[in-house]
């Protein structure tokens, strides 16, 4: 029994390593996630970059937006005002759910 424990820790803690090697949320891959990370972090948030108006371009926006009051964002370094501000700094119209 205590075997098949080991087994199945062994497969959670693989699973947990391969899924973070690449990352999407709301149709943002690791590369969009990063070009954008710096103007959704505090303490100095930047405007956003070209690369992060892209990414964001092709972004699922309804999908960021039932982000907007958890705490998971936080445990990325991502503040949820901040990210919502972004869509209508790269002149992309926000969703009327958010």
């Amino acid at each position: 029994m205590a075997a098949g424990k080991f087994v199945v820790l062994m497969v959670m803690v693989v699973l947990m390593v391969e899924g973070s090697r690449a990352m999407t949320l709301c149709r943002m891959n690791d590369q969009g996630l990063e070009a954008c990370k710096p103007s959704v972090t505090q303490p100095n948030p930047v405007d956003p970059s070209p690369e992060c108006c892209k990414a964001l371009k092709g972004a699922d926006l309804t999908c960021l937006c039932s982000y907007k009051n958890s705490v998971w964002l936080g445990t990325l370094g991502i503040d949820p005002k901040l990210a919502l501000d972004l869509p209508p700094k790269c002149k992309l119209q926000m969703p009327s759910v958010c």
